[in-house]
């Protein structure tokens, strides 16, 4: 059925509400996350096709309902989404999408070309999906006509091949022509086209107007695509750096444990042997999980394995170990490997200076969301000009430091308090996270940025 309107004023609005419509429509599915998932898949599975095809056919189904019932011309958009379903999806999904698009015009409108004209166009964009070597170059196809093709036609003097973007461009100018041409040679109500009614003009702008049509959406829902892309690279950035700084912490701790053993193999050859068993099972323990972040008691539990050698080296009359650990904040993830390097900094640099050994804290409260950590001693403590370099000498605190910035941004805070000859005492404060049931990288995914 070609359209009432014989103004070329009237066609022309109506085209412009075509392509506003077109793009509204496609920029609303794009904020389903269900539908930007799919946007990444390029091999889908049944069900995948038919939730894609009900992501596109819907709306647009309304479209035609609007056009049946209200007479909004520029609301029909079967052409431009069959074929973009086709293109995206294969033939499959563009035949699903044009059922459920062409339906209500084949029922009430008694529109039955529109059958057969729905599979010209899924099959159409299927087969150009299914030839094209790089499913990218669908993705490329630009609605700014003018200077896509400009750019294609001169790189075709300097590499001469296919142009998918022409190629794409041409697919959707055909098939309008071929719905005027067929629409004009069945009787009226029939098939649903825009007559331009003889205009040269107006024809060249109803036909311009499908490729422009199915660029549209391509153009919205790509820019989605390389948004995610860079969100998922950001995030691979940070997890690198963040295996990076942790891969730094095993060979310091190693190195120093060795030390240890070293010391213990002239002065006691049977604990040397006692601290090479549990250091096999400290680094059994890490190989079998190799993972950023851990529920606290994990950590927890490596550090007992830590002092246990420091235990056997110092013996128990001289390191004493308390924990003040609320048994809320077991499950609450954190960096993995955050509180070996304090602890062993409280050992090494605290206790151990004093002949007659100490005592170290280890606590975890959480209030407010937050999750506050202790590790304290009563050592020696640092003196003022030490305290401020504090965070720029050595592997250990330097390295925690810098991967709480990477992990949290702003929003975290490390405090040291510390007066000589009376102890030291480090807090983190960090945001309370909780396990993710699929992942245990919830913090590097999910990265916080509020100023603390």
């Amino acid at each position: 059925m070609p359209t009432s309107a014989t103004s070329p004023a009237l066609l022309l609005v109506t085209l412009l509400i075509k392509l506003g419509l077109i793009a509204s429509l496609a920029s609303i599915i794009t904020r389903f996350g269900a539908f930007k998932e799919l946007l990444f898949v390029e091999q889908r599975n049944a069900r995948q096709k038919i939730h894609f095809a009900a992501f596109l056919g819907i709306p647009f189904f309304l479209g035609v309902m609007a056009r049946l019932v209200a007479g909004y011309q520029g609301a029909d958009l079967s052409l431009e989404i069959t074929l973009l379903a086709g293109l995206l999806g294969g033939a499959v999904v563009g035949l699903l999408v044009g059922l459920m698009v062409h339906l209500p015009a084949f029922l009430i409108g008694g529109e039955w070309m529109a059958i057969v004209m729905l599979s010209l166009y899924a099959l159409v964009g299927g087969l150009v999906r299914y030839i094209c070597p790089d499913k990218e170059e669908i993705w490329k196809y630009s609605p700014f006509i003018e200077l896509s093709l400009y750019r294609s036609i001169r790189r075709r003097f300097t590499n001469p091949g296919m142009d998918w973007q022409v190629l794409l461009f041409l697919v959707g100018v055909i098939l309008e022509i071929t719905r005027m041409w067929t629409g004009r040679l069945f009787p009226a109500g029939k098939l649903f086209y825009l007559d331009s009614e003889g205009s040269f003009w107006t024809a060249f702008l109803i036909v311009l107007a499908t490729p422009i049509g199915v660029g549209l959406p391509l153009r919205i829902w790509n820019s989605t695509r390389i948004e995610r892309t860079l969100e998922e690279q950001k995030r691979l950035l940070m997890q690198a750096r963040v295996e990076s700084l942790t891969g730094q912490i095993n060979p310091h701790f190693l190195f120093n444990t060795l030390n240890t053993v070293s010391f213990l193999t002239r002065s006691d050859p049977g604990k040397a042997r006692e601290v090479l068993v549990k250091l096999s099972n400290i680094m059994r323990g890490r190989l079998k999980a190799q993972l950023n972040f851990v529920p606290l008691k994990q950590e927890l539990d490596f550090v007992d394995d830590y002092l246990d050698i420091e235990v056997v080296r110092f013996g128990k009359e001289k390191l004493e170990i308390r924990r003040e650990i609320d048994p809320d904040t077991l499950e609450l993830v954190v960096p993995n490997m955050l509180l070996q390097p304090l602890v062993e900094n409280a050992v090494k640099h605290g206790i151990s200076p004093r002949i007659e050994g100490g005592i170290l804290v280890i606590g975890a409260r959480r209030a407010n969301g937050r999750l506050t950590i202790r590790v304290g001693d009563n050592g020696v403590g640092i003196s003022p000009e030490k305290r401020e370099q504090i965070f720029a000498s050595g592997i250990g605190i330097s390295n925690v430091l810098e991967r709480l910035k990477v992990i949290y941004g702003k929003d975290f805070q490390i405090d040291v308090d510390s007066q000589p000859g009376r102890g030291t005492e480090i807090r983190i404060d960090i945001p309370e996270v909780h396990p993710m049931p699929d992942s245990s990288l919830a913090p590097a995914e999910r990265p916080v940025s509020k100023a603390s």
